[in-house]
């Protein structure tokens, strides 16, 4: 039975109400943020490929038949900076991090990473005050001449797709290099950077034929490396991928079961306490807690990012923006003075609180008192129950401050997010 309290109605046509909140609510904070520009965020999409790897289901293009088409690329990208950023009216705004994503940005030889920067710098007054500047790259497309160029144009993250460091298992998985020239790709770029520039690893676990034997054999390679940072992915096998056809339609590659992945991932996360690489994601461990990707940590917490290139994506205001992911289109738009914009999705104000528990819990820790500035409304009213199902099976710890994630949170990755946004969205 649901208590109910019974509530006299007393109708009266007094106060008029002309404005919320009232007046006494109102403070200078408000109008000083108002009138400072925000920062934001770029990221460039490098669509090409040396190569499809086996697991992948990004959109990309293998280079193999289609090299003269980079620089044909390059200056439509370089157009579309121009274009969007006027369009948009980014130029004067404060610039937090920029991040080249892929594909392969490495593939790029150095006088188009010089022309791209060069656009970048033209149309972003405040280009040069970033915080951090983060290029992927892949070992076969690492050299010394490209790696100074790139520290000459000031790039202060490497993030480097190693995936495994066992021969087998890589070429398994469709890569084209080695463990030999994984090693040789750190080793200049870590001369290269001087100093300059973090590096981080990405290993993928769960890979075809992947056995505790190999897994800690990549995990403790890559920490003798001494890079700065070593992310960890789960392997997926997405339907439109090749390990998906081999290892799930045809069951011709052993793919290791959900158990054998989930003990790959705490031996990972045992050894990195150990050595003392310390979280601030779920996925990515860095040495001392020395190295965070700044663009990623920051448009998890919802900074305005805008994407150029072809299908990249970005988030201005209330609204999710998205370019066209055929390369052709892409660049017979751009040619044709138009922005390659396709499509897009308006933010309601309910988004913004679910986005917000879904991402934000990614970095380990929600900030409650932030939640209820921005939203007015208390997260740990609104999931109480929700809240207290996740505390009591020590997914999380909840304090007046904040919600954190425990190991076995970080062990289970999106899970309490997703919970918890679950909880919000059952409210609707």
């Amino acid at each position: 039975m649901v208590a109910t309290v019974e509530r006299t109605l007393n109708p009266t046509r007094v106060p008029l109400i002309t404005n919320y909140p009232s007046f006494r609510k109102w403070d200078k904070s408000a109008l000083e943020q108002k009138l400072t520009d925000t920062p934001m965020c770029i990221y460039v999409h490098i669509p090409f490929c040396t190569q499809r790897c086996s697991f992948c289901y990004y959109k990309t293009v293998d280079l193999k038949d289609h090299r003269p088409e980079v620089e044909i690329y390059v200056d439509a990208l370089c157009q579309e900076i121009d274009m969007a950023t006027e369009r948009f009216d980014l130029g004067n705004r404060p610039i937090h991090a920029v991040y080249f994503g892929g594909g392969t940005p490495s593939l790029l030889v150095e006088h188009q990473f010089e022309k791209i920067v060069a656009a970048l710098r033209k149309n972003f007054t405040h280009f040069e005050n970033k915080v951090q500047f983060s290029l992927e790259a892949e070992p076969l497309t690492v050299s010394k001449s490209k790696m100074d160029t790139l520290a000459q144009l000031g790039v202060t993250r490497l993030s480097m797709g190693i995936q495994s460091f066992n021969d087998q298992i890589i070429k398994l998985s469709g890569r084209g290099h080695d463990e030999k020239q994984a090693y040789r790709a750190i080793d200049i770029a870590q001369k290269a950077g001087n100093g300059q520039w973090t590096i981080n690893i990405d290993l993928l676990s769960g890979l075809a034929g992947e056995t505790d034997e190999t897994w800690q054999e990549s995990v403790e390679c890559a920490l003798n490396t001494g890079v700065e940072s070593i992310t960890v992915y789960k392997m997926e096998a997405f339907a439109n991928t090749e390990v998906f056809k081999l290892g799930v339609r045809e069951e011709a590659l052993n793919l290791p079961d959900e158990e054998q992945e989930m003990g790959f991932m705490r031996y990972a996360m045992e050894r990195f306490e150990r050595a003392n690489y310390l979280p601030w994601s779920f996925f990515t461990y860095t040495k001392n807690g020395c190295d965070e990707s700044r663009y990623i940590s920051s448009i998890w917490r919802g900074m305005d990012f805008y994407g150029f290139g072809v299908s990249a994506f970005g988030s201005l205001g209330d609204s999710l923006l998205q370019n066209t992911s055929d390369l052709e289109k892409y660049s017979s738009i751009v040619q044709g003075a138009q922005l390659p914009l396709t499509r897009g999705y308006r933010f309601t104000s309910f988004d913004l609180m679910v986005r917000e528990v879904l991402m934000g819990m990614k970095l380990l820790r929600l900030d409650l008192k932030g939640f209820k500035k921005r939203h007015g409304l208390r997260l740990e009213k609104l999931c109480y129950a929700t809240l207290k199902e996740l505390e009591a099976e020590d997914f999380v710890s909840v304090s007046s401050e904040a919600i954190d994630l425990t190991p076995k949170g970080i062990l289970y990755g999106d899970y309490v997010g997703q919970t918890l946004s679950d909880a919000l969205k059952a409210m609707a």
